[in-house]
């Protein structure tokens, strides 16, 4: 708890980004290079899908963040509303189109692993649908928090959403298991270990710790610009009052 009121401050979590930015640039190109080698080079074709398999190293990863990052969002939104966290709200602003860019991916990706193995783009099953829905809410949080001249009242909007938007995080998680869809039941993350061979595994959790990084560093990344913003904003609203 310590360490996070140290970073509730705008401008220590500023100079924590700041170090902590070298060193993340550099693992998270370090990780992409293992990854892509791992995922192109070391994976063979399935035996039934083909190459199309490697689009998995992109799309279930892409799946595994954009859940991770709405999530984010209702637990900033939480400390927005409950606790007041002054950089909650930057963060969430921050997150919120880098989580819309990985849901974005995850279909489209998605899309393109349907249309050989389905012999569709899209169905309206539970699991697209559903995530379709969390890039929805996603575009509604950038949408709310950007939508009043008094940037409070549309990080409060925001967070409310994020909050009641959460519902939707076990609904793609378990639509597989709770109605007949045409998406393939969790094979990675379910009691017993995971179901897929070794041989696509490692480039799978490789590729989702490369992303993971990725994430983490576009969403620091955007954080510091959001709170250079604010600063901007608070200048230029003091100028105002004073002349």
């Amino acid at each position: 708890m310590a360490d996070l009121h140290f970073l509730a401050n705008p401008a220590r979590f500023r100079r924590f980004s700041q170090r902590v930015m070298p060193s993340l640039s550099f693992a998270t190109g370090l990780a992409f290079l293992v990854g892509l080698y791992f995922a192109l080079v070391q994976s063979p074709p399935d035996y039934q899908q083909g190459e199309t398999v490697r689009i998995m190293f992109v799309h279930v990863p892409s799946a595994w963040l954009s859940m991770a990052g709405y999530a984010l969002l209702a637990v900033l939104g939480a400390s927005l509303l409950v606790w007041r966290h002054p950089l909650a709200a930057l963060v969430a602003r921050a997150a919120a189109p880098v989580g819309a860019c990985f849901a974005l991916v995850c279909l489209i990706t998605g899309s393109l692993w349907g249309r050989p193995m389905w012999g569709t783009y899209w169905v309206w099953d539970a699991r697209l649908t559903s995530m379709l829905l969390l890039f929805f809410l996603y575009l509604g949080h950038i949408a709310l928090s950007r939508a009043y001249d008094d940037p409070d009242r549309g990080d409060r909007a925001a967070a409310i959403l994020a909050l009641i938007g959460a519902i939707n995080l076990p609904i793609i998680k378990f639509s597989v298991d709770w109605w007949n869809t045409l998406h393939q039941p969790a094979s990675v993350m379910k009691l017993g270990g995971p179901s897929i061979h070794p041989a696509i595994l490692t480039p799978l959790l490789w590729m989702a710790g490369s992303l993971l990084l990725l994430f983490i560093l576009l969403v620091l990344v955007r954080t510091e610009t959001e709170i250079d913003r604010r600063r901007l904003e608070i200048a230029e609203l003091s100028a105002d009052q004073a002349a």
